[in-house]
């Protein structure tokens, strides 16, 4: 085991692929000679050469479209987009090719392309440069879509996305790239969790809480608080959001029956609501309570120095936990 940051594990699973595999590559703004915005690709292109790690124009567009063609061929590309606001211009190539050729060649063409995408806030940064687009390629039949939490996840995951040969949306949350944590970089990924496996994190028997992402770390420290007033949260990290493991879900809320997810992104038609849904649907005569959702609120993402009010934080998960075992919150309760 290895003591290394979230954007180090990140590093070394893409030199392990590039190692192992003379069809991968790496493509992407200033991933080359800069090693990136994030210096997630430092040093890659010294050790592979510019033909294996590509330096792009800025234009996610032709870089996406690129990366299609690549794969066409028998290539398994590699495709950071700079900032999570940037993948926009990507759009119309992700969702309309990447998503669909599979699925249109009845088979005869794989799309093994892996979409690394920094995300979501909390790091202070300008305009289009934290956001949350889940949401839009989960609704996209035909991509996979993960997130991950901890330096081992994404160390493992991406691995495991590399060498899928479905297309991946894989979401990077930038404010854990400093993050550390243990990491077994010699690990057979055929023996590690599957890719589209939910992990509980923290077990408990009042409150399933639901949350992916940086979110992880929130949930656990609201659990942590919960504890001390006698409350005892079971934490579940969705790790993949396309698709879903429901089962592991399911089976925490039949236990507590209470649930509450939690997401950076903005609530309406977001990711917790089709959680809830389909936890309604699997789970109704179990539930105590109806499910909650804390998440950032329904407007463009606030500018920095604003964030903090935005982004969800434990005592907004609290109070949602104290919603659903039907305790006092201190908010007042509005009445005809």
């Amino acid at each position: 085991m290895t003591d290394m940051t979230m954007g180090k594990a990140l590093t070394a699973a893409m030199r392990r692929a590039l190692a192992d595999d003379d069809k991968t590559l790496v493509m992407g703004e200033d991933i080359g000679r800069l090693g990136g915005v994030f210096r997630i690709t430092d040093g890659l292109q010294s050790e592979f050469g510019p033909r294996r790690v590509v330096d792009t124009p800025l234009a996610e567009s032709g870089i996406v479209g690129t990366a299609v063609g690549l794969a066409f061929r028998g290539f398994r590309p590699i495709v950071e987009i700079q900032f999570d606001g940037f993948v926009y211009p990507a759009f119309d190539q992700i969702v309309s090719q990447v998503a669909k050729l599979h699925y249109r060649t009845q088979g005869r063409v794989k799309m093994p392309i892996t979409i690394r995408i920094p995300w979501a806030g909390g790091v202070g940064a300008a305009e289009h440069h934290s956001e949350s687009p889940e949401a839009y390629f989960v609704h996209t039949a035909g991509l996979r879509v993960v997130a991950v939490s901890n330096p081992q996840d994404a160390y493992t995951m991406l691995r495991q996305a590399i060498a899928s040969d479905d297309p991946v949306v894989f979401f990077e949350p930038k404010r854990l790239y400093h993050a550390k944590g243990e990491v077994d970089v010699d690990a057979d990924i055929a023996d590690a969790a599957p890719l589209g496996l939910a992990r509980v994190v923290r077990e408990g028997t009042d409150v399933t809480v639901v949350t992916y992402g940086a979110q992880v770390t929130t949930a656990l420290d609201a659990a942590l608080a919960a504890e001390d007033e006698g409350i005892s949260l079971e934490v579940i990290d969705l790790r993949s959001l396309s698709p879903v493991d429901y089962g592991t879900v399911a089976a925490s809320v039949r236990r507590t029956g209470r649930v509450v997810v939690t997401h950076e992104a903005s609530r309406e038609g977001g990711v917790g609501a089709e959680v809830i849904a389909s936890i309604t649907e699997k789970c109704f005569h179990y539930l105590e309570a109806p499910p909650l959702r804390v998440t950032g609120h329904d407007i463009p993402y606030p500018p920095a120095k604003l964030e903090q009010h935005h982004l969800p934080d434990l005592d907004r998960i609290l109070d949602a936990v104290d919603r659903v075992l039907g305790r006092p919150t201190g908010v007042p309760e509005v009445t005809a």
